[in-house]
């Protein structure tokens, strides 16, 4: 697959061919992360954030076959009502494609077409990562050997926190991947501010992680991406220690229904909005939000 394969929307094509700063978006939050209209209205929020601070928002997605980089506000409001469209990752994404399928890509697949794109930033809720158990079922997201070998800025308020948190950190050390903490010394557990993991690196402002970004390529030696975990607003957090007993409650029961592979993240979240009466949903619209936020004033910081 090549760059001229992909189908980018006029605006972000004159701010590529421009320099201006542009953000990639994934659209699984959209076709498998929050329900509808809930994910619409997210994903027009988040685009007109990106306007807000100077940068030229673009959607990921693959609509009837077609790899779609920024998408209008129709092909939004399709996508974000669609009830069977694939979750694609980088395996499936030339299936996708060759199927004429409609799928939301994951971090990973939007990694890989942003970079095709060139596109330097990527705004998303949070990672995939190590699972528990992982040591004897391998489950393991793609999402992070994308960020080893692809050189795009990944800004999350870290890896999704129904993951082994500390094993997923460990293989991104592993793989070389740049974690950086955004004004905080301990990683971010998604929904929460904090989790047990240290922070290896803190920057504190766009601007430092630009010329951190710099820096790394003009050293060169096949850099891969850099994860910014950007701590949930402390207004919309919902706490660790009462986190951790509604992901347990949450994977018990995926355990008993016997939820398995791609199925599991999906699940989980959807038990989890349950079991928190809709609080987790609530934040997980702000940390998106205000990953945002940050994701623009980084592009604007290297387009400058």
């Amino acid at each position: 697959m090549t760059s001229t394969e992909l189908r980018i929307e006029p605006s972000v094509a004159t701010a590529l061919a421009a320099g201006r700063a542009v953000v990639a978006l994934e659209s699984t939050i959209l076709t498998h992360g929050m329900p509808y209209p809930d994910n619409l209205k997210m994903a027009r929020d988040v685009e007109a954030i990106i306007r807000s601070e100077g940068a030229v928002p673009a959607t990921i997605a693959v609509l009837d076959g077609e790899i779609r980089v920024g998408l209008p506000d129709a092909d939004l409001e399709r996508l974000s009502q669609v009830t069977d469209a694939r979750k694609v990752s980088r395996a499936d994404l030339a299936f996708a494609v060759a199927a004429g399928v409609t799928g939301g890509t994951t971090v990973a697949a939007t990694m890989l077409v942003a970079h095709l794109a060139g596109i330097d930033v990527f705004a998303t809720g949070g990672i995939g990562g190590v699972h528990a158990g992982a040591e004897t079922s391998f489950d393991e997201s793609a999402d992070l050997a994308e960020l080893g070998r692809t050189d795009v800025i990944v800004v999350s308020a870290g890896a999704k926190a129904i993951l082994d948190l500390p094993k997923t950190f460990e293989r991104l050390e592993s793989l070389g991947v740049p974690v950086v903490g955004y004004g905080t010394d301990m990683l971010p557990a998604f929904w929460s501010r904090t989790s047990t993991v240290e922070s290896p690196i803190r920057l504190d402002t766009p601007e430092a992680i630009a010329h951190f970004e710099r820096t790394r390529r003009a050293i060169g030696g096949g850099v891969g991406g850099m994860l910014i975990t950007n701590p949930v607003p402390e207004s919309a957090e919902i706490p660790v220690d009462e986190m951790a007993v509604t992901i347990a409650a949450a994977q018990a029961d995926a355990q008993a229904e016997g939820v398995h592979g791609k199925d599991v993240t999906p699940y989980l979240l959807q038990r989890i909005l349950e079991l928190t009466d809709g609080r987790s949903l609530a934040t997980n619209i702000a940390l998106v939000e205000h990953n945002a936020h940050l994701a623009a004033r980084i592009a604007v910081a290297l387009a400058s």
